[in-house]
């Protein structure tokens, strides 16, 4: 049988490892919500960036529309220009004497 000084040995060796495991785990979860928190952040600025290359993509968008229809009329004029010059050219071959 086992005597009473060492059961009381065994008890407090035991709640001592006890204590040591709880403080590990504590530091582990300090530990593990820092780490989140890092990542968290860096998910952030990620984001951050790409909603300012979103809009940067949007104005540069806009832009290159509101260029592409103040140019599209003109290459319609510029055509009929042409073809205006080439009837008159075939014209005055037809005409003109060989």
């Amino acid at each position: 049988m086992v005597s009473q000084p060492a059961t009381k040995f065994y008890m407090q060796n035991f709640e001592a490892i006890a204590l040591v495991l709880s403080c590990i785990g504590m530091l582990c979860w300090i530990v593990c919500f820092w780490w989140m928190h890092r990542i968290s952040s860096r998910q952030d600025a990620t984001l951050e960036e790409l909603h300012e290359m979103t809009a940067r993509i949007e104005k540069l968008s806009r832009s290159e529309h509101d260029l592409i229809s103040d140019v599209h009329p003109q290459v319609g004029e510029i055509k009929e220009q042409v073809e205006n010059v080439r009837k008159v050219v075939s014209s005055e071959r037809r005409s003109a004497p060989p």
